[in-house]
């Protein structure tokens, strides 16, 4: 969702609640001026305030489907960038992007998603681990590919951000303005997830053909690079290397391909190193002053599958570092995996938080809070 399309939708929002055609809970005959607009976030929740209190809307991709309103506290300053006084120009499902004069500023909210729908229960720490992990492995991987990171100490950003540091410190970065490339470039070492699902139909994934025999989970004879497209909304979708070609061309595609081999192949040797294994990842580039470099995320639960190597059994599925703990939960339910989606009780929440921070500290070697990733620059 993009500035133009949050203001269209905070405008027909507003004009169907002052025309009361939606209600807002505990607040009745609200003028225009009285809806005070805070921010939209993960293309699916709009935030407004009406005098000193706060609402989300939560919006439906489907257009026969009334956005339903709920009354939320006003969060603490480091669950979420959302209220924010700063207005992104770009937002996801968990980051906000912001200008920073040449260069931007990626925050990472405790947002969770799941099947495609963003969770209005906040994942406590979510947002700093995964920013501090990438802080951790663009250090270590920048002999390979170079990447965006400037900064990541909120008191080094400029103004206005600096004034913000105690909200944005641990789970933002200031980084170099890049033009991402629309490709999803994601390298899979063992036969997993949707490729597992594909192999076992057509003996492929994505298009490419693999020995007979292969079970779920086993490692592959080597790793394969499986682009995707790159979806603003939904699921992205994969492509075969001649689509690849025909997006980016013969030249960048290679590129791409031999930059997301080497750096899953360093990633996966670092994991075994500390018990675990890297089965797929998933990288992000864009292009800068004419150099290919890594955007985004890297190595972080959200983007790759990591397995205990103590666990691991071929021939099955396998426990990930990741937001398994939410989706088994929600599998439970009715709901009909569209918004808005249900809360997460506490249970779930505080397993998801171990999980991360499980992750965090084997692949560091610190023990989370401890932040302090010592990286090569900066």
């Amino acid at each position: 969702m993009n500035q133009k399309n949050a203001r269209y939708l905070l405008g027909e929002l507003f004009w169907e609640i002052e025309q009361n055609k939606i209600s807002i809970p505990e607040v009745e005959n609200v003028a225009h001026e009285n809806i005070i607009p805070l921010a939209y976030y993960g293309y699916q929740f709009l935030c407004f305030r009406v005098e000193s209190t706060f609402f989300e809307a939560h919006l439906s991709w489907r257009g026969d489907v009334a956005p339903v309103i709920q009354r939320v506290p006003q969060p603490t300053s480091d669950s979420s960038t959302r209220f924010m006084n700063i207005q992104p120009i770009r937002s996801g499902k968990v980051r906000e992007v912001y200008e920073a004069g040449d260069n931007l500023v990626i925050v990472s909210s405790d947002r969770i998603s799941a099947f495609d729908c963003i969770l209005p229960t906040l994942i406590p720490d979510k947002g700093r681990i995964l920013n501090t992990l990438s802080v951790f492995w663009f250090a270590r991987t920048s002999h390979i590919v170079d990447n965006h990171l400037l900064l990541h100490r909120a008191n080094d950003f400029p103004s206005p951000f600096k004034e913000h540091a105690a909200e944005l410190d641990g789970r933002s970065s200031l980084v170099r303005r890049a033009e991402v490339v629309p490709v999803e470039c994601v390298v899979r070492g063992y036969l997993a997830g949707s490729g597992w699902i594909e192999y076992s139909k057509s003996g492929t994934v994505c298009g490419i053909e693999l020995p007979k025999g292969l079970r779920e989970s086993d490692r592959l004879p080597h790793p394969i690079f499986t682009p995707t497209t790159k979806a603003d909304a939904g699921h992205d979708e994969p492509i075969t290397w001649q689509q690849t070609v025909d997006i980016v061309g013969q030249r960048r595609a290679e590129e791409l391909r031999d930059n997301s081999l080497a750096l899953y192949t360093w990633g996966a040797d670092y994991a075994r190193e500390r018990g675990l294994i890297l089965a797929d990842t998933k990288f992000e580039f864009g292009v800068a002053d004419n150099d290919l470099i890594v955007v985004d995320e890297i190595f972080t639960p959200d983007s790759s599958r990591f397995w205990d190597a103590d666990d691991y059994v071929p021939g099955q599925s396998q426990n990930s570092f990741d937001k398994q703990f939410v989706r088994d939960y929600l599998n439970t339910l009715s709901w009909d995996k569209t918004p808005p989606a249900p809360s997460l009780p506490d249970e779930i929440v505080q397993k998801t938080k171990a999980k991360y921070e499980e992750a965090f500290n084997r692949l560091t070697g610190l023990t989370w809070p401890d932040r302090d990733v010592r990286p090569l620059r900066n």
